[in-house]
């Protein structure tokens, strides 16, 4: 449990370095919840992975710019075809 804290701990100081480091990302202004999923960890911002706009990395700052990307990518109209 200790060690579960302790990584949370260091899990959340990285998410603010990054906030810090990109202060307009996507991930900045929304502030996604941050969770670890096995190995993965997992942005999400929404009611679960399915409706939401999620981003998923081997590590925080990895699963930051994943869900940048992808709350970037809902934002353009879709190519014409």
């Amino acid at each position: 449990m200790q060690r579960e804290n302790a990584e949370r701990r260091a899990a959340e100081e990285r998410m603010e370095l990054y906030f810090v480091a990109h202060p307009g990302s996507p991930a900045a202004v929304r502030r996604p919840r941050l969770m670890k999923r096995g190995k993965m960890w997992v942005a999400l911002l929404g009611p679960n992975m399915r409706e939401g706009i999620v981003g998923l990395g081997g590590n925080v700052e990895a699963a930051l710019r994943a869900f940048d990307a992808q709350y970037l990518s809902m934002l353009r109209p879709p190519l014409a075809a």
